[in-house]
Parts: structure tokens; sequence; C-alpha cells
């Protein structure tokens, strides 16, 4: 329906807001995007995490998002005014799960540090911190008016803590909440200990909200809780661990409760009457057991990753899974029957495979690409990108198309070779090939046959043939075993020259032996590789061979005399395949750090780097015309890449290169310090990036140019009256350009671009000698009543920031006292004009929901009275019968 893209990163989190139009997607490297689900558009991007971001909500009203991160802190965003508010600090590990509370003005966090804070916003500090975990809280969720918070941790217990909010108390009954708070009473003592909290505040009567453990849900799973969450309304509470069982549980609400309470209060009463003896009527409460009810257990078709639960209006539970082989699944589960059991209606799963994809071959014609994996072989349309073909095989290591690109073969992980036809796409023959995994396939340059190197220590070679079967009259294809070569170590990879003269065998050695193809005999040795070659190509006449190790090396060979033309330190992880681009020297390595680059064997450059795998990449295949690559990832995904006709310049390359270097070294950066501000719990919500630094740049220039045009302009006065006539004024281009602005407003102009985000991060590494222009030009904004807003909250930021150099300045005394009065002034209007708009909007809402009580009544009384009519029609018809 809708694709949303972003940029390099891999998605990390995803939240809808309340009503449904956007989505909020948290990323790898920290960066929050929010997309609008109806034009697919991002709107916002919010920049404040340093690493991952693993947990993101909205408040009920969707104003305010909340996301927590791999590094340990929750930022607090404005959605509206999309701008960061305050980052919270406390906990010591990554945040699992964030939650804001409806009613009240409270976020509660729970991290890998077993804890689960509780945060007052209006404050912006912790005021309450849950010890009663043993390891740590991987997720958690709010029941029954938020008077009930379920905690997941990593063992097979739900935690449930009842929660009462001491405002509610005082309120209602105060005398009882002072004896509840004195600190002197044993029970309060005796409370907390039972609760296994613990209080972070000096003056326990501050406290807000006080939890206290009233007991846990037992899930059926061993393992940790992975996701734990709830319906909209906080009916039905689901939760999984690594397996593939999604648990349901049903929450009792305020009514259904004092029904089963009535129902247990009249059979106590009866066994009261039936014992005789007379029995104190014992207090009857529901067990926790009672209120949350295990429903069903759902049961995926492989380990689920997440989940999300809907309550439609039919009450019907539907469950959409996520599963960790790259398939979602429907599942909707009746809840009027007597057994509720839940049943699959839908799964989303595109023809792409459910595991590793080990192997990549791509047709003579350039067209079919063949890929293989762990459960089966699938051939793709290159052009349309569509499955055409999907055959069920074993482990697959490694595969080749048969010349004509009618059969494929697939050497697996249990030593075999099977041999498959496109056109029925069914397995024709199946061989013992070696005794242990077929690491290595090579077609051989005349095409009559291929080798195989395997983990036994052998090198086979293999002729195609022609057999006829006994079931059909025509000939098939079929493999014939020729030669074997036997070697001391485990056979990683084999190669032919191209003039079929030469055979390249990689070893477990760490060497490379080079055999005669014709005689097996020893040719050339190329040793210097620290850890074993797992990949290796012979260019296109012969001259050259590359090899590329676990060690993180390419090294070029000559294949004349086997000396060592350079070796090149090509990824930061084990280079996992290599292949000559064909009819030149440049050849495609592909590494386990998650890039593909591109190289010269002549000139021993770098020349080009493909990023867009999140994970390792297992393998590549270069098609024969030199067009196309296709690579396959531990990240699930092929990916197809072409050739442009756009010629690559290698300064440029560097220059982009350089460029991110010095964009990353930026965001590692230590963030400015605030004057005045210790770190403690709270602190800014944005971080320095690229982005603030060229906005600070923009305003740094844009004042500079006023400066120059108001000392200009002085000049420009003067020589007029010097010359006592006007001489023209030369306008910058800039301000041209602008539409004839003057230098003021051009500053305004570029300072209202500043992104929203960005603002206090830009302000932030602004130099203090544009400070003093900046707060004139406020105060003329100001006056002039254009965007107050904006300025108020810069203006307000600077002082802040710059509090001690203000104030020393004598300079700045009146822009200040000027800056006051038209503030507060103009604040004081923009309010005056918001009060009017609300009352006046309130006022519309009201007639409205008057017009439609009378239209709803009116309607009513229609209805009815043609009931009426109908009824006596009845009567009147039955009569007429009898």
């Amino acid at each position: 329906v809708l694709i949303l893209k972003g940029l390099k990163q891999q998605v990390s989190c995803l939240c809808p807001s309340p009503d449904g139009l956007h989505l909020a997607v948290g990323y790898e490297d920290g960066a929050i995007r929010v997309f609008n689900l109806l034009s697919g558009e991002s709107t916002v991007t919010f920049n404040g995490h340093r690493a991952a971001v693993t947990a993101l909500r909205y408040d009920h009203l969707g104003g305010r998002l909340v996301s927590g991160s791999k590094d340990t802190e929750v930022i607090v965003w404005d959605v509206i005014n999309e701008s960061g508010l305050y980052r919270l600090r406390g906990h010591k590990d990554v945040i699992t799960q964030v939650l804001f509370l409806k009613e009240r003005n409270l976020l509660v966090t729970c991290a890998k540090d077993t804890l689960v804070k509780w945060w007052d916003l209006d404050t912006q500090h912790c005021f309450k911190t849950l010890v009663g975990h043993r390891a740590e809280v991987w997720g958690m969720a709010l029941l029954s008016e938020e008077k009930r918070l379920i905690t997941g941790s990593g063992d097979s217990e739900l935690r449930a803590w009842d929660l009462t909010y001491i405002q509610e108390v005082k309120d209602s009954d105060e005398p009882e909440s002072k004896k509840s708070k004195g600190s002197s009473s044993p029970g309060a003592e005796e409370n907390t200990e039972e609760d296994e909290t613990l209080e972070l505040d000096e003056h326990p009567e501050e406290r807000i909200v006080k939890c206290s453990k009233i007991g846990s849900i037992m899930r059926e799973g061993r393992d940790r809780v992975v996701t734990l969450g709830t319906d909209r309304m906080g009916k039905f509470l689901a939760c999984h661990g690594t397996d593939a069982v999604l648990e349901v549980f049903s929450v009792l609400s305020e009514e259904e409760i004092q029904k089963k309470l009535e129902k247990k209060m009249k059979k106590a009463r009866k066994k009261a009457k039936q014992n005789s003896e007379e029995e104190t009527e014992k207090s009857v409460e529901l067990s926790l057991q009672e209120e949350i009810q295990r429903v069903t257990n759902v049961k995926a078709s492989s380990k689920i990753k997440s989940f999300d639960l809907i309550l439609s209006p039919k009450g019907e539970l539907k469950m959409v899974l996520l599963l960790q082989n790259n398939v979602i699944e429907l599942y909707s589960l009746d809840l009027s029957a007597q057994v509720p059991q839940a049943v699959r209606v839908s799964r989303i799963t595109i023809g792409g495979h459910r595991s590793d994809v080990r192997t990549l071959a791509f047709s003579s014609d350039n067209i079919a690409i063949l890929s293989a994996a762990a459960e089966s072989v699938k051939i793709w349309n290159r052009s349309t990108l569509q499955c055409i073909r999907t055959m069920e095989c074993e482990y697959a290591l490694c595969s080749l198309f048969v010349p004509g690109d009618r059969q494929v073969i697939i050497g697996t992980k249990t030593g075999k070779l099977q041999l498959y036809d496109l056109a029925s796409g069914s397995l024709i023959e199946t061989l013992d090939a070696h005794d242990g995994a077929v690491w290595s396939i090579a077609l051989s340059p005349d095409q009559h046959g291929f080798v195989t190197g395997g983990a036994d220590k052998c090198v086979k070679f293999w002729e195609f043939e022609l057999v006829k079967d006994e079931s059909s009259v025509q000939k098939r294809l079929s493999m014939k075993h020729v030669r074997i070569l036997q070697l001391d170590e485990d056979v990683l990879c084999v190669r032919y020259s191209p003039n079929q003269k030469l055979l390249a065998v990689s070893l477990l050695d760490c060497t490379v032996k080079v055999f005669y193809v014709d005689t097996l005999k020893f040719f050339l040795s190329l040793y210097g590789h620290k850890l074993p070659v797992l990949c290796m190509d012979i260019c296109y006449d012969g001259t050259l061979i590359a090899t590329g190790s676990a060690d993180r090396n390419v090294k070029i060979w000559g294949l004349d005399f086997g000396d060592c033309h350079r070796s090149l330190f090509a990824h930061d992880d084990s280079v996992m395949y290599l292949q000559f681009v064909p009819k030149s020297h440049l050849f495609f390595t592909a590494g386990k750090d998650g890039k593909i680059k591109q190289w010269d064997a002549d000139k021993f450059e770098h020349i080009q780097t493909l990023e867009g795998h999140h994970q390792e990449v297992w393998c590549l295949a270069l098609s024969p015309n030199g067009d196309y690559v296709v690579s396959a990832s531990h990240d699930k995904s092929l990916r197809l890449w072409e050739r442009t006709r756009e010629p690559l310049i290698l300064e440029e390359e560097r220059e982009m290169q350089r460029e991110a270097e010095y964009e990353e070294s930026v965001a590692k950066e230590e963030q400015p310090v605030v004057a005045g501000e210790t770190q403690g719990e709270t602190g800014l919500a944005g971080k320095k990036t690229i982005e603030t630094i060229k906005a600070a740049e923009r305003i740094m220039e844009a004042i500079e140019l006023y400066r120059e045009e108001m000392a200009k302009l002085k000049e420009h006065n003067a020589i007029c009256k010097a010359a006592g006539k006007e001489v023209p004024f030369p306008v910058n281009p800039i301000l041209r350009a602008y539409g004839n602005i003057t230098p003021s407003a051009y500053v305004l102009e570029v300072f209202k671009k500043v992104k929203s985000s960005e603002l206090e991060e830009s302000l932030l590494v602004l130099p203090f000698s544009y400070v003093p222009d900046l707060l004139r030009l406020f105060n003329e904004y100001i006056q002039l009543g254009s965007d107050v807003e904006l300025l108020c909250r810069a203006l307000l930021f600077l002082l802040k920031i710059h509090f001690g150099q203000i104030t020393s300045n004598q300079m700045l005394v009146t822009v200040i006292e000027n800056l006051k009065k038209t503030t507060i002034s103009r604040v004081s209007e923009a309010r005056d004009v918001l009060g009017f708009n609300m009352a006046g909007l309130q006022f519309l809402k009201r007639e409205i929901e008057a017009r439609d009580e009378v239209t709803f009544f009116a309607d009513a009384t229609e209805r009815f009275e043609e009931k009426k009519r109908k009824r006596k029609k009845k009567e009147k018809m039955v009569l007429a019968v009898l």
C-alpha cells in the first residue's frame, strides 16, 4: 500500500500516532522521523540519540513523543513545535519500554538495568525507582485505567504492581493519607519492604505515586519476555518470549470485577449458612489470576519478533505477528466461543527466502538469477525482479547454471550435488560428491564439465553426459566423476584459469596452491595471508589472481611467477566473496562489514563502495556482460546493482568519503557545555550534528552580510550628504534574489529557515560575538510583531546560555530593557488572540453539539412513529386474515 523511504539506516522501532495519521520511526543511528501516512512524506526529523532507538510512545493527544535508546537516555519531543523538550538521564543500560500516563503528567520507563523509573515531567526528575526485579525488565504495560502496572522480565513471571496516586488519597481521605505518609508508623515501614520499592526522595511526604507488588502471573514460556503489550482499550494483554508462542490474557473491567465479587460473596454467605457454626464473614477478594485470565496461546509458524493487537467492534480480537523468518501473519480470535481458538486468517510472504542466501549465480544471457539458501533454490527474473521458480533443496553453499541455462547444480553442506531442471522445477539427480561440505564449484572454460572442492580435502573433476532414463525415451543430462586430486587440507575455493591450463585451490592452511589441469602437477604456492583464503578469482586474460581472506586483506598476485603485486586492506571484517568484472582488471569484493567494494587490480586503487546492506554480505554474482551485480546478505535481502553510464571521478569519490568521515567525527565529538548546567538528570534534547553546524554558519553569514550592508549604508549616507544629492545605492545580489528585502529582514528569513528541532543546538554553537547583533535584531522584529513565538524561544535560550556575558556587558543593558517591554506586551497580545480563538471554537463546538442533539432526537421520534405505523398495519393485516 505504501513504502516509507528512510535513509541508509535500519529501522529499529515503530509507533503510530493516536489519530492514526502519522507514524514515528526510530532508526539504528538514533534518528527519529515522523511520516505522514496520507502523503507518505517525512515531515519531521529528530536527532538526539547517539545509538539505536529502542522504544517510542506518543501521549494520548499525540502532541508529545517520548523515545528511549541504547545510549540509556530518554528524550521527550514536542511533535507540534517539531523540537526537543528535554533529555532524562538515570538508567544505566538499554531502555526497553517508555509509557506516558493519560491523566497525569508522569512517565514510566524501564530498562535492562533491572529498574523501572517514574518521572515527574513538570519538574523533569525521577521521583521513584522500582527495584523489585532480579533481571532485565524487557517490557511493561498499564492496565485497569492506569491503576495497575504489569512488567515482564528475564523469567517466566509477569509481575503485577498496584498503583495508588497519593493526590487522590489526599483528596478523598485526608487523615488516612497522612497516616499512610507518616514515616513514624510501623505499618508504613513494613509496606515499603513488602513493595520491594526504593524511594529516591529525601522527603517521603512528597511522593506522587505508591507502587505495591500484588503478585505474579505465570507465563508458559520459560525464557525472557521479548514483547509485552495491550490493545488500545487495555482489555487484552499479550506477550511472547524467544519462541513461536503468543500468550493472550483478558483483563476484567471494573464492572466485571464487581459482578464476580458479588457472586463470590453469595457463595461465601451460602457456605456460612450451611456451616452452622457461627463464622465471621471473611472479606472476599478476587485473586490476580481471576482478574487477569489466560484466554489462549497462539502458535505461529516460526519464532515471533513482535506483535500488535486490535479489538474489532464485532468482539473479535485480531493479532498481527511479525516473525523472525521474514513473514507477517494475521490471526483472529472469536471471543464469543466457549473455548476461544486462534485461527490464521492471512499471511504476507513475498517471494523471498526464509533464511540467509549463501550462493548466487547469473545465467549466461544475463536474465535469470539463481539464489539458494538453507531450504530452497529460487530463480528470479532480473528485469521484473519476480521469483519465477522455487525448488526445495538441502542447505546450499555453492551453485552454477549448466551451459544452456536449462539446469542448475547446487553443492550442499552435506556433501551432495543436486541437479535441477528449471522447466519442470524438479530435482533430476542427487550425487554424493564429498564426505564433507561442498564449499566451492567452478565451471570449466570449455563448458564440458566442472570442478568441486570440499571439506574432505578433495578436489573432484566432473563431466556432463547424456544418459538414457528407464522411464522416458529421451536422454537427460547427468554428471560423471572423472578425476580426483587429494590434498592435505580442507578445500575452501577452486577456480579455473580462462585457458583451462591452471587450477587454483584455496586451502585451510591459509595458502593457495596452483596446479596444472592436465597432469595435476603442482605449479605455484601463494602464501602470505594470516587466515584462510575464503574467496578468489582469476581475471579474463589469466595474468592476475586476486585472493580475499578472513584476515580482511585482498592480495593481488601474478599467475606467471606467483609474486604478490599488492596487498590491500579491503574490509573491516572477513572478505567473503571476490569476483572480477568480465573483460577487465576491475573486481568486486563483499565483506562481513556489510559493504561491497570495487577495486582496480592494475592501479591497486579503491574505486567505490556500495552501501545498502545492514549486515554481513555472504556472496555476490556479476552478470556475464558486467552490467549488473547481485548481492545477498544476513539482513535477508538480495540487492541488485546496475552499472550506470555516468563517469566516476575518483577525486570526487575521495572528497565525498572525507566529508562523510568528517560528519561522523562531528557527531562523535563532545557535546557543547551550557554554562551553569550540571550533568544531572536532565539535559538538552538535541545533539550537535553537521546540520546544526551548517545552520549556525548560515546565521553567522547572514549577520556578517547585515553588518556589511549597514556599514555600506552609513558610508552611502555620508557620500549623499557631502554631494548634496541622492546617489543610487547598489543592492546586494543576495538581497535582490530575496525580492529586494532589507538586510535585517534577510537575517530573519535565514533564522526562520532553521529547522525547529535544530534551533537550540545551532544557537549553542554560535559564537558570542554575533549575539549582541542578534539581540538588537530580535528587539526590532518583536516590535513589528512577526514570529513572536519563535523569537521568544530563541531569545530565552540565548539569555540562558550567555547569561553571565550579557549581564556584564554595559552596551546591552538598554537592549535588554527594551526587549523586556516589547516581549511582555507582544506575548500577552498573542495570548489574548489565542484565548479569544479558543473561546470562539468552544462556542462553535457547543452550538454544533446542541444542533446535533436536536436532530438526533428528531430522528429518534421519526423512527418511533414509523415503527408505530408499521405495527398498526401488521395488526390490521392479522385481523383481516382472521
